[in-house]
């Protein structure tokens, strides 16, 4: 008989009356009934239960069964809490097309407040129900089969047994995997704050529009477990959330309560439940009381960002918690957490937003020895990381002590490797200095703070010991950004070399030289960060240019657009994230097309898996003069030099009419430091032609040319290029001459093409500038083409030196004077898939 039939009878046969329900396949749910109507303004306060933190099941063994049982609830909790989650954002798209309409169910502004966080918190309890489901499906099948006869209840188990259970159960590690949630929880303050006006503008429009009515009043879900179907209304499945988070501390106790005190995952989960309690206790702190000072215009003093930033005072660096408020920045100290109490912050600083002023200085170069000290720290952080990987599997002592050392490590990088300065200055005559290592974050921080300086803010003098003291609750940022720290996303990250080739820019509002800085995470054993150089002023950029990083753990990939102005401060035009997949990115170049703010950059990316080696010592670029133009080309991934680019495009953005730009030479020391710059770093180099003289420009481009190790026009053509020179008819002469340059390899007829093209566009200047192209022919063919020298092995008969000049000039005035010369390709070919790739924020 039926457990539930059985009791009815019993009750029955009590005379007690029973209310039996119809049998339905659907089931309602609404918990906001008239009863908690008045518990929705704060619906995170339920008052704490302090269960005991030591476990009460005795023996590890049983401890470990009871562990595997409540993770596997879990996890069927979180299928549940994913398919709710699902549901609510199933109207999503539908939503938001009619907005778009001229009857829309809500406007644009209402579909983002009422999902707003929705979709972030689905994407991080997909990624830890992934996450735990991979851990628990070996241990799924682990549990001793139910015997047919029970055992005396005295029959101890066998030692293999025991072993054997012992050994499984502390192979199960996921404290990583609740560590990495609950780190994320602060997703949870921005629905947590919205939730209010989310419920109201449901509530709203469920009243006044028959059609949201309908939606709102019939949302179904499938039941994974009994298959049966779920009636939701909208409020309730906005309540879930809450809900859910409420109950994060409780079921991170139950884990711990059954991991034992050696298991490799007891620190881990403690440190979880930690930070879940602070997050829980700063929600509702905030719930009941909000923020204690209240501004003008009914504004309260409320956390918008906090972070942690590197604090400059005196030539010293300190790693600071930034806290910023709607009317000031704090500067803070945290004072590391004794056994058994409560983090601690110290007051540093503090700065009201009202008429502070901002100012970003670009990369600061520090002196020699920190580079060396900062090289000895990522060769530190990479041996640390090696020993870890190597005492995965082995001792569990060794590992927690790598990993301590590891993490002390980062700190040190994190404190001495930022270069982006972040100035402020305040109307009262104090200043303050932040140095952050990702432009993004700086950028992030700029804006956040530009956001509420602009507003008439009125100056609230603040209670610095309360704010202080209140920072462990209200912080969003629980801990300084280790990588270490996040030990399940192994498998997703890359381990490698990762190659961003970033082509060109369009969407700019009006001409700017700007330039493209690439970002990647992961450890910081390499560099993480690298810059384009800046273009001329144009409405389209093109770059062209590979950036290469050797990655360790890298999951983001972040571009910033900025742009460069003379002697003023770079302004970040645009900024994106791309999330780094491995199974998407290949060795072979995948084109995309990345909306970066008001612009579009067209970039390729390629990644080669490889293990890593320890990082080398910083070094220099590769030299580009005196060394072959194909080994140059190779080693800049492009088919015309940079050098070469950029020379020809400062010319024709400011010589073109200048008188003889190419017959009077610059300043030879001007020359000098300008081929100095291009051997040794680019950037710079670029940075130094835009303010140079430009007759020192056009010498630095006649110069490279010169002090080619083979020439332009390979030795072994000259010959028959001379030759071809004295065909009579025009017409074979042209093919003649076009075959030949045909037979060049592809740099040299490449980069041929691209100054020819040039060239030709000076000459029209020529009544101006008065270089035709007799005097451009002049100039640069003995550059460009040199007869063969027999010593060397050249074949062939010699030529009289004074025919050697009239070919070489001749040469290249047939060329100067073709019209019907193919374009020149000044870059390899990165799409070899067969479609571009958009990729959205």
């Amino acid at each position: 008989m039926d457990v539930y039939q059985e009791a009815v009878g019993y009750l029955e046969s009590q005379q007690i009356p029973v209310e039996v329900e119809a049998e339905s396949d659907v089931l309602d749910e609404d918990v906001f009934q008239e009863e908690t109507e008045s518990c929705l303004l704060s619906p995170l306060q339920t008052e704490s239960v302090d269960l005991p933190d030591t476990p009460t099941i005795r023996s590890p063994e049983e401890m470990l069964e009871r562990r595997l049982v409540v993770l596997r609830g879990i996890l069927e909790s979180e299928e549940v809490y994913l398919s709710e989650l699902e549901v609510l954002l199933m109207p999503m798209k539908a939503l938001w097309a009619s907005a778009g309409t001229s009857q829309p169910v809500l406007s644009s502004q209402q579909v983002h407040t009422v999902f707003y966080q929705v979709p972030e918190l689905r994407d991080m309890h997909q990624c830890f129900y992934a996450g735990l489901k991979a851990r628990l499906d070996p241990h799924t099948h682990t549990e001793p089969k139910q015997r047919l006869v029970e055992p005396h209840p005295e029959r101890e188990r066998s030692s293999a047994e025991e072993t054997e259970m012992k050994q499984g159960g502390f192979e199960l590690m996921v404290g990583d995997l609740f560590l990495k949630m609950v780190n994320q929880i602060g997703v949870y303050r921005g629905f947590i704050d919205n939730y209010e006006k989310a419920v109201e503008i449901v509530r709203k429009c469920t009243h006044s529009d028959h059609r949201f009515r309908t939606l709102a009043q019939s949302m179904m879900s499938n039941n994974s477990s009994d298959k049966a179907r779920t009636k939701y209304t909208f409020e309730a499945l906005l309540y879930k959330p809450l809900d859910r988070v409420t109950k994060t501390t409780l079921v991170l106790r139950d884990v711990l309560q059954t991991t034992p005190v050696e298991h490799g995952d007891h620190t881990a989960l403690q440190e979880a439940l930690r930070l879940s309690r602070s997050f829980l206790s700063g929600v509702n702190e905030g719930s009941q009381c909000k923020r204690e000072v209240t501004l003008s215009h009914g504004m309260r003093r409320q956390l918008m960002r906090d972070g942690f930033v590197v604090d400059v005072c005196e030539g010293e660096r300190n790693l600071r918690h930034l806290f910023l408020y709607t009317d000031l920045l704090l500067c803070t100290k945290l004072k590391a957490a004794a056994k058994g109490k409560q983090a601690q912050y110290r007051f540093c600083w503090y700065l009201p937003l009202a008429g502070l002023r901002l100012r970003w200085a670009a990369d600061q170069e520090g002196p020699a020895d920190t580079h060396l000290r900062i090289h000895t720290i990522r060769t530190k952080t990479y041996l640390l990381r090696q020993q870890l990987r190597q005492h995965a599997r082995g001792s569990r002592g060794l590992a927690a002590r790598s990993r301590k050392k590891l993490q002390q490590m980062e700190l040190m990088l994190l404190t001495h490797s930022p270069v982006h300065r972040l100035e402020l200055h305040s109307p009262s005559g104090k200043s303050h200095s932040l140095l952050l290592s990702s432009l993004y974050e700086l950028d992030e921080w700029r804006e956040a703070i530009h956001k509420l300086t602009r507003d008439n803010i009125e100056t609230v003098p603040p209670d610095l010991l309360t704010l202080t003291s209140a920072c462990v609750k209200l912080r969003m940022t629980q801990q300084p950004p280790l990588h270490s720290l996040n030990t399940g996303d192994e498998e997703d990250s890359l381990c490698g070399t990762l190659t961003a080739a970033i082509h060109s820019a369009c969407g700019l509002q009006q001409p700017a030289s700007v330039y493209v800085c690439v970002e990647v995470d992961g450890y910081e054993c390499y560099d993480k960060q690298a810059q384009t150089h800046s273009s001329i002023q144009s409405l389209s950029p093109h770059w062209d240019q590979e950036l290469t990083f050797q990655v360790d753990g890298a999951q983001n990939l972040k571009v910033l657009c900025v742009s460069q102005s003379e002697g003023g401060e770079d302004a970040v035009l645009g900024k994106a994230s791309v999330k780094l997949d491995s199974t998407t990115l290949h060795k072979r170049w995948r084109k995309q097309t990345l909306p970066v703010g008001q612009v579009e950059v067209t970039l390729s990316l390629k990644y080669c898996p490889h293990p890593l080696g320890p990082p080398s010592s910083p070094q220099q670029q590769q030299p580009v003069f005196n060394v072959p133009i194909g080994s140059v080309a190779e080693q800049e991934g492009v088919l015309v030099p940079h050098v070469v680019r950029c020379c020809v495009e400062e010319v024709e953005r400011r010589g073109m009419e200048e008188v003889g730009i190419y017959r009077i030479s610059g300043a030879a020391s001007d020359i000098s430091s300008l081929k100095t710059a291009f051997n040794s770093n680019l950037r710079d180099a670029v940075t130094r032609l835009r303010t140079a003289e430009v007759n020192a420009v056009s010498g630095v481009l006649k110069l490279y040319f010169r002090e080619l190790p083979e020439p332009l026009i390979p030795t072994e053509l000259f010959q028959s290029l001379a030759r071809a020179l004295n065909i009579q008819d025009l017409d074979s002469r042209l093919v003649s001459m076009l075959s030949l340059l045909q037979s060049c390899p592809d740099t040299n007829r490449q980069t041929f093409l691209y100054l020819l093209h040039h060239l030709q566009r000076v000459s029209e200047r020529q009544e101006v500038n008065k270089m035709s192209l007799m005097n451009l022919a002049t100039v640069f063919g003995p550059s460009l083409l040199r007869p063969p020298v027999a010593s060397l092995g050249h074949g062939g008969p010699t030529v009289d030196i004074s025919q050697e000049v009239v070919v070489q000039v001749q040469v290249v005035f047939f060329y100067l004077h073709c019209n019907n010369l193919p374009a020149a390709q000044t870059s390899l070919p990165h799409d070899t898939d067969s479609e571009d790739e958009t990729t959205h924020m």
